[in-house]
């Protein structure tokens, strides 16, 4: 057996940044920018009013002072004109303060007869003008590669710019293996169970900004394990679940291996997830998950996580382990190193006392995976603890 971290050092060696494409900022949500973007503009690209009031020349702004309105500033309407001494324009939130004028007093701190306002007694220091360029300035870049969220897009778009730079999305195929499964929905015989774990992967690696298929599941046989890799044409990533050990039926090993893959490693020292395997078959990358649906899952963050960033252009390092106390004592681990389920809650991490990898239920009320080493020693309550988020 392999370490984990051996075992991702040979994995991210299987995988490399994938061509990039164009698309447009409607359609970027989720996607890996890898090229920086450059504002056109600037924003604002005038001074505006960040408040509804009047548009003065700052020593007209005194307590006291009467002045004569001579015109309106609105969004998209500006005041053509020249704000001289003893002169104010009306003026709307985001209106280009008009010339002449350098600041705005507040409607509220206004008292106003025909054409003309009186300032208050009591008026705010604040200028309540919004320089030019003093959100962002032209040429002002966004740096890349990251993955897009709705402010990076919201951002994008004010600064002017239609379309981004992003790595292709990895195309990931998936196939469960084994007889004892069927499709949600369908009627399981009385030695069935339902195949949950492309499910969850799938939904797991498009959250990753991958683009997973779930293909038929392959039954014990060669026959259709052939047929299912044969479907999985074009990907860029094969994964497999389940049919990855040593038993009689568990012939995923054999098959690939007939249709040309190079096996890369076989076990890894982890706990859940000992049974995987992966390589390369022709230009797809190919990892074999364990069957049982923790293993899985755990397998897809530890492992399948760090190549969809790799392909994705966000490089091989890793994202650093966050950490929290002990809520409780331990007992001594074993020689494996183990992702343990567990609630993290003010700052203080509970691993779940059930770590059985066939219990879906435990994984989907934990949220994160606490990690001891192998051969972990005793813990005691309020030790740092690493793990990964879930």
């Amino acid at each position: 057996m392999i370490t984990v971290a051996e075992a991702l050092d040979h994995l991210l060696s299987l995988v490399s940044p994938l061509p990039t494409e164009q698309v447009g900022l409607a359609r970027a949500a989720g996607r890996c920018m890898v090229a920086p973007a450059r504002a056109n503009r600037d924003q604002p690209p005038f001074a505006a009013s960040a408040m509804d009031g009047y548009a003065v020349r700052s020593d007209d702004a005194t307590p006291g002072a009467s002045l004569t309105v001579i015109g309106e500033a609105a969004a998209g309407h500006a005041f053509d004109g020249t704000v001289e001494t003893g002169q104010a324009a009306r003026i709307f939130t985001g209106a280009p303060l008009p010339q002449g004028a350098d600041r705005v007093v507040i409607q509220e701190d206004v008292t106003r007869e025909g054409d003309r306002i009186t300032i208050g007694d009591t008026l705010e220091n604040n200028p309540f003008v919004r320089p030019m360029g003093a959100d962002f300035k032209s040429g002002q870049e966004v740096s890349a590669p990251r993955i897009l969220r709705a402010t990076d897009i919201a951002l994008l778009a004010a600064m002017n710019i239609p379309e981004v730079t992003v790595a292709r999305k990895p195309q990931v195929a998936l196939i469960s293996t084994g007889d004892e499964l069927v499709m949600p929905g369908d009627t399981p015989g009385p030695d069935q169970i339902i195949a949950s774990n492309t499910f969850g992967l799938k939904a797991m690696l498009e959250g990753m900004g991958a683009q997973a298929r779930i293909l038929p599941i392959a039954r014990d046989n060669r026959a259709s394990l052939e047929a299912c890799f044969d479907l999985a044409h074009g990907a860029d990533l094969v994964v497999t679940i389940g049919g990855a050990s040593v038993g009689d039926h568990d012939l995923v090993g054999d098959v690939a291996a007939s249709l040309g893959m190079e096996r890369s490693f076989y076990k890894v020292a982890m706990r859940p997830g000992k049974p995987l395997m992966a390589g390369r078959m022709g230009k797809a990358a190919m990892v074999g998950l364990p069957g049982n649906p923790v293993s899985a899952m755990v397998c897809g963050h530890v492992f399948l996580a760090p190549m969809i960033r790799c392909m994705l252009g966000l490089g091989t390092a890793l994202p650093p382990r966050q950490e929290a106390r002990l809520a409780h004592d331990l007992d001594a681990s074993g020689p494996r190193e183990h992702y343990m389920r567990a609630e993290l809650k003010d700052g203080q991490i509970t691993p779940e006392p059930r770590q059985d990898s066939a219990l879906l239920s435990v994984l989907a009320n934990a949220n994160a995976l606490m990690i001891r080493p192998a051969g972990d020693g005793p813990r005691k309550a309020g030790e740092v603890m690493q793990y990964l988020p879930l």
